[in-house]
Order: C-alpha cells, then structure tokens, then sequence
C-alpha cells in the first residue's frame, strides 16, 4: 500500500497484510523513518500497534494509540498488576511481593501449599509453581530477585475472557489436565466453550475498564461466590479463538472501520 492510500497506521506488524492498514514497521530511532514515514507518525491517528517505546512517547504528546499505554505497561509483569488490583479495589486472591531482605516473612505470612510466580516475563503457566515444602520455597527462591507469593485456591478450571476495546469477544473455561494445578493449555489443560458464567465476563470486562487495558485476555477464578482476577495476558493465545473460526486480525479490523477501536 502507498501512503497517499493509507487509511490506518501501524508500526507494529499485528495488522501486518489488512488492506487500509499501512504497517511501518518499528525501527529503534525515530529519525530512521524517512521524512514522509515521521509525518504519518505524527499526524496520522490513531497509531496502531506502537510498542511499548513508542506507545510511550504518543501517549504523552496526547495521541490516540492502540492497544492503550497501559496495555503495554502493565504486559507480563504481575507485580504491577498486583499493585493496580489492590489499589483499584479489584477482587484479587491474596497475594504478596518480597524482596530480599523479607523473605523470612513468607512463612509467617503463608501456609503450605502456596503458589509462587515468576513475576515479570513468564508466561503459558511457565514460572508458576505449587510451593508444598520448604525445599520448594528454597528452589524457587534461588530462581528470582523478587518473590511473588499467592494463595494457593484448589480449584480444577478457571474462565478466561478476550477483550477487544473492552468488548469481550471470546470467553471459555480452561480445565487443567489431571495432576495439574495449572490449567493454561501449554500445561496440557483444555478449552470448554459451554456455560460460562456472565457474571465473570461482566467482571472481566468491569477490570478492563478500570485498569484501560483495551487487548487483553483475562483470568479469572470463582471463590467463596466471588470471582477474583488473577491475571491480566497481553500475550494471550490464540487456540480457543482458532476453536471458534474467530480471525483475530479481522475482528480488529472491523472494529476499525465501524468506528468502535480507540472510542
């Protein structure tokens, strides 16, 4: 496509091959587009798929981006999500952060079992481990600078909801495999589309809100009658929405034309 046909920009390749998409790429200095490519940058709105550095840099000149600042802010790190549950009033297992120096606390703190997460950059139920016994604290606790420590919640399946724009467009339960506590499909767990709650769509979709993240799957698991978000997946994966015929690409796309991205 040539720039004068361009009806949309993009600089990541997410909508890399959408027809009124222009997809610019991301190059690391903003002088390495040429003087035309900067303008489009710095005219053109909104900006899709900037990345978080760029994403950044638009947001605080006042310009309409998608997905959201925080959706790139918040993306794989659980300390900062932890943080803006709480502070938010999102209902959220019980869950603590320790650095060095407290880590004679989780104890007191914690009964075994607990879970014990990696805190930024796992994901796929990666870096997610069920802390039965002091070994397993001491393995984990050699494995990262900073603990993140939760409340271990029995349970054999937990929903998630995918968000566009706020608009949840797929929702389904993951089931965990036998023997697993986890029940992220790359842990073998499964996708069962039937009879999810609306009350926890309706809560995925209130968190999505509060927290601006516009292109997100959320986690959620039911508690003592309550449905409790455990994460928030920028990164989310695309099984369930292949089990379902959906073409991520094409819902945005269509978002994008009708008018409903960025409102």
């Amino acid at each position: 496509m040539t720039m004068d046909k361009a009806r949309f920009i993009a600089l990541g390749s997410r909508l890399k091959g959408v027809p009124e998409v222009l997809t610019l790429g991301v190059k690391p200095n903003f002088y390495d587009y040429t003087p035309s490519e900067r303008n489009l940058i710095l005219t053109s709105t909104p900006i899709l798929f900037p990345t978080k550095n760029y994403a950044q840099f638009l947001s605080t000149m006042g310009r309409k981006i998608f997905p959201s600042l925080e959706t790139y802010l918040f993306a794989e790190d659980k300390i900062k999500q932890t943080t803006m549950f709480y502070m938010s009033g999102i209902p959220h297992p019980r869950t603590r952060i320790y650095y060095h120096l407290h880590y004679n606390d989780i104890l007191r703190d914690f009964d075994f079992p607990f879970i014990a997460k990696l805190p930024r950059g796992s994901a796929g139920g990666r870096g997610v481990f069920k802390i039965k016994n002091i070994r397993d604290l001491e393995a984990y606790l050699n494995n990262t600078s900073v603990a993140y420590i939760q409340e271990y919640i029995p349970h054999d399946r937990d929903v998630r909801v995918v968000l566009i724009n706020y608009d949840p467009i797929l929702s389904y339960w993951r089931v965990s495999a036998q023997g697993e506590f986890r029940t992220n499909v790359y842990q073998k767990g499964s996708i069962v589309f039937d009879n999810v709650p609306t009350e926890a769509i309706l809560c995925a979709q209130k968190t999505a809100r509060m927290c601006n993240f516009d292109d997100v799957g959320l986690d959620l698991i039911e508690h003592k009658g309550r449905w409790l978000i455990i994460e928030a997946n920028m990164k989310y994966g695309r099984k369930g929405l292949s089990m379902k015929g959906l073409n991520l690409k094409e819902i945005i796309r269509n978002k994008l034309l009708s008018g409903n991205l960025c409102r």
